[in-house]
């Protein structure tokens, strides 16, 4: 099962001063927009998704269909189909795709603890 790139999606509360503060660790901001309160910041292939009340807490994030460079693998595993791996290993999705459609979508899912993975496809 290939989940697609990785990512950390924090939410914050002074995206400026996140952005200032990971600039300082040397990661650099190569997507999102201040206007729309959120930015990737990238440092080699390391990601930081920073969001400003856009959702609660932390959580992980997978690409699908992306590398570290938001550009577009040949070779991916849809959503839908990690979706019904997920499914068949009994795990449950706090939010479900809607199997009926194909191309953009995303599933929410809890790990053992409570942490949040996001598995957002944009393709």
């Amino acid at each position: 099962m290939k989940l697609g790139v990785f990512s950390i999606s924090l939410s914050v509360k002074d995206l400026q001063k996140s952005k200032d503060f990971y600039e300082k660790l040397g990661f650099s901001a190569m997507g999102g927009n201040m206007e729309q309160n959120y930015l990737i910041m990238k440092n080699g292939s390391t990601l930081v998704g920073l969001f400003q009340a856009m959702f609660d807490g932390n959580m992980l994030t997978f690409n699908p269909g992306w590398d570290e460079n938001a550009q577009n693998l040949e070779s991916f595993d849809d959503v839908r189909v990690i979706q019904k791996h997920l499914q068949e290993s009994g795990i449950q999705l706090e939010k479900p795709a809607d199997e009926t459609t194909s191309g953009p979508e995303h599933i929410f899912l809890k790990d053992p603890d409570g942490n949040m993975i996001l598995i957002d496809q944009h393709r």
